[in-house]
């Protein structure tokens, strides 16, 4: 039997980049972000999409590292931490996958007054998912030295960049056969978690030694 990879080769800086991208990315947002701003105008949209992606940042580090804490404390080895965080991903994955199939969801309610908020109310769990978070939870825990831990911490406010972005123009965006694209693009990135999934699923069981040959 073939030997699991490593946890170098799992989540190197791509593999990160793109682990962050598919739980907290902007994929996910422009059709929630678009419902919620409907009727929304402009200046009120950016100030909440601002607001949003300062609320997230400080969620999703502050959150890493709380959890990294836990972790530690509560003796969790990494192994077990990556088969949840697998097991996790998969469920998120398969999710998307199947997205398509699913009946429309119902219009959300309308967004609160007061601009904190409506930001928070985009934060969590739009922007911020909890599989987002217990992804950088795992990168943190899987992080040998600091200078990892500060490009996984880079990567991640990238991405959150990207998620301001994309609430920045998402009616921009969203308009004519861009929508067709990025649903194209969802199920791509639904299929790689997956795929990511079972990889650390694998990694998990291999170093509990579940995959050890008898």
């Amino acid at each position: 039997m073939k030997s699991v990879p490593d946890v170098s080769q799992l989540l190197g800086f791509w593999p990160v980049f793109i682990l962050l991208f598919v739980t907290l990315g902007p994929i996910k947002i422009f059709g929630p972000f678009m419902q919620l701003t409907h009727d929304v105008d402009e200046g009120r949209t950016k100030q909440i999409a601002v607001r949003a992606f300062a609320l997230a940042v400080i969620a999703a580090v502050v959150g890493g590292f709380v959890g990294k804490l836990l972790v530690e404390n509560w003796h969790i080895s990494p192994a077990a931490l990556t088969l949840a965080g697998g097991i996790i991903f998969l469920l998120v994955g398969l999710n998307l996958v199947l997205e398509q199939y699913k009946p429309a969801h119902a219009t959300p309610a309308a967004l609160p007054a007061a601009p904190m908020a409506a930001a928070l109310r985009v934060a969590f769990p739009m922007v911020v998912t909890p599989y987002g978070i217990a992804a950088v939870i795992a990168l943190f825990v899987n992080s040998p030295d600091a200078a990892r831990t500060g490009a996984i911490l880079a990567l991640l406010v990238a991405v959150m960049a990207l998620d301001l972005l994309a609430m920045l123009y998402a009616r921009r965006i969203m308009a004519g056969a861009t929508i067709l694209v990025l649903q194209i693009f969802g199920a791509v990135l639904g299929v790689l978690q997956v795929a990511l999934a079972v990889q650390m699923i694998l990694r998990g069981l291999g170093d509990l030694g579940a995959l050890a040959p008898g």
